[in-house]
């Protein structure tokens, strides 16, 4: 229901190739990657090739140290704006990768946080969704997903739409005034092949660990992107570009939710060779 297509899973695959690719670099190897290397096997998305041994530099250091620190963070923001040079650090990050990183000016970012809402709504009104959803944050059916510590509140102040992960606990989500004005950035891609999902992934993490780095939250706004009329609605405000993930920028507060579980590597890594 809510990705068909498996535009978001592709994105989330480009995400760990690109923190594997960190991993390496830091461990002094330098590194190929391969997308799609076997044409007749549809299941393997990518390839990382180590071929030798290289300095590590200062970068490479910086974004493995956040690896362990990169979390999304579903609570307010502080009401402090991001500087330029940050939001620039971040843009260069996604350039980096392929793709592109948009700050929306603030005349159009209500226009975005309304498709967001819009969304949203919709979403919410699909039986299947809220099933779905409930499976995936349901921790007596699996160890991974988001957990209720991680859900975060609602927006009081109705600005910036929260996924309810919650929804399928006993406990009360209560509602907190968010920043009125957070920083909406949205990443995108000149095309929209399955290719291009996994770049835009690396583009992501190498994005959210920048951000890590620089000491900034990020909270991925991904409903805009799940309903195909809002998200060719949103591609009129990034330049005709196809967006892939919207990301709310600022600084956390003291309450930062603690990172969600992850999986093992031996759950998603395959040595070959």
């Amino acid at each position: 229901m809510i990705d068909p297509e498996g535009r978001e899973l592709l994105i989330s695959v480009g995400a760990a190739v690109f923190t594997l690719r960190v991993a390496l670099r830091r461990a002094g190897y330098d590194t190929v990657e391969e997308l799609w290397p076997e044409p007749g096997d549809p299941t393997l998305a990518a390839r990382v090739n180590l071929t030798r041994v290289v300095p590590v530099d200062a970068p490479t250091v910086a974004l493995a140290a956040a690896i362990p620190y990169r979390h999304t963070n579903r609570w307010p923001f502080a009401q402090v704006s991001v500087s330029a040079d940050m939001l620039g650090q971040l843009r260069d990050a996604a350039r980096r990768e392929g793709a592109v990183l948009i700050a929306i000016a603030p005349a159009g970012r209500d226009t975005v946080l309304d498709l967001a809402w819009g969304a949203d709504r919709w979403l919410r009104d699909q039986p299947e969704y809220r099933r779905e959803l409930d499976r995936y944050t349901d921790s007596r059916l699996r160890h991974d997903g988001v957990p209720v510590w991680a859900a975060g509140p609602c927006d009081a102040l109705e600005v910036v739409p929260v996924r309810d992960f919650a929804a399928a606990s006993p406990l009360h989500r209560h509602a907190e005034p968010f920043e009125p004005y957070p920083a909406i950035m949205v990443l995108a891609t000149g095309y929209d092949a399955p290719i291009d999902w996994l770049r835009a992934g690396q583009a992501l993490q190498r994005v959210l660990l920048t951000a890590t780095w620089l000491g900034l939250a990020t909270m991925p706004i991904s409903q805009p992107v799940e309903v195909p009329a809002v998200r060719k609605a949103l591609a009129t405000r990034v330049a005709g570009l196809f967006p892939q993930i919207v990301l709310r920028v600022g600084y956390g507060r003291s309450q930062m939710a603690g990172g969600s579980p992850r999986r093992s590597l031996s759950e998603v890594l395959m040595k070959t060779g």
